[in-house]
């Protein structure tokens, strides 16, 4: 174990959750009857926003739009590799129109972007990791938009099947710690999948499921900091012992969706 690891200083692009509410329902977590407390939403959001900062980290805001309550969810919006920009094509029609205003705010930064053919939602599914993309399918993205991300970044693309609904996405039962490392839950996954991560990460972090349903992998890491839900205490102690720094954050008002830290974090690779 390194005697200290070194953050990297990252930049994100977060959205306000000005508009946030459950109004429907596309996961296990949703549920429409759900009421949000909006001010507390608010303060969450924001006090991620101060760890982000407090650690050295960048944060640009995209403006959220009326009548998209999951636009806060900015891993969702594309996957940005060295300074290009896949977009998404959301599976739910109800999440669709957050890709114009994504692609928007990508192209006045000055990207070009490229909007997917088939159905693909961004880092939510599509996780980079040191040499390759980790590309989850199962409930969301497809493999065809796996296909798509390897000829468009000229990258390895491992993909991995999700068998468990309460997991639909790949951000909520892996995450990248540094570029050789990750952790997850391995019941998330297919048994074929399972084996490839053994593979490819025979030292990983491995999650229980009561730290995977704490919201506990949907986390982000800087290489030294993990930026990570305070129910998963197990998982954070694991990482501790391993020489990483976690940093609770709690945003479980954003569990009513099914979305947490990660979720609400896109990070522009230039």
């Amino acid at each position: 174990m390194p005697e200290s690891r070194v953050p990297r200083p990252r930049r994100f692009l977060v959205c306000e959750p000005r508009h946030f509410a459950v109004q429907y329902a596309i996961n296990p977590w949703m549920h429409p009857d759900t009421q949000v407390d909006v001010d507390l939403a608010r303060a969450q959001w924001q006090a991620l926003i101060g760890a982000y900062r407090a650690h050295g980290h960048t944060v640009e805001s995209v403006e959220p739009v009326a009548g998209l309550p999951d636009m806060v969810f900015a891993a969702n919006s594309a996957l940005v590799l060295e300074g290009r920009v896949f977009g998404a094509q959301f599976h739910a029609p109800q999440r669709r129109p957050e890709s114009t205003a994504y692609d928007t705010w990508f192209k006045a930064a000055g990207f070009d972007v490229y909007r997917p053919e088939s159905v693909c939602e961004g880092e939510g599914d599509l996780v980079p990791a040191g040499r390759y993309v980790l590309a989850g399918t199962g409930f969301r993205t497809t493999r065809e938009a796996h296909r798509e991300v390897q000829e468009f970044f000229g990258v390895p693309v491992i993909g991995l099947q999700l068998v468990d609904p309460y997991f639909y996405h790949l951000d909520t039962a892996l995450f990248v710690l540094d570029d050789d490392t990750v952790a997850y839950y391995p019941e998330a996954f297919s048994p074929g999948s399972r084996e490839v991560l053994t593979r490819l990460y025979p030292d990983a972090v491995l999650a229980t499921r009561e730290d995977a349903l704490a919201f506990g992998l949907n986390s982000v890491s800087d290489g030294r900091h993990v930026f990570i839900a305070p129910g998963a205490t197990a998982l954070a102690g694991q990482l501790a012992r391993r020489g990483y720094v976690p940093v609770p954050v709690d945003l479980s008002e954003f569990h009513k969706a099914g979305g947490g830290i990660k979720c609400c974090t896109q990070e522009i690779r230039s």
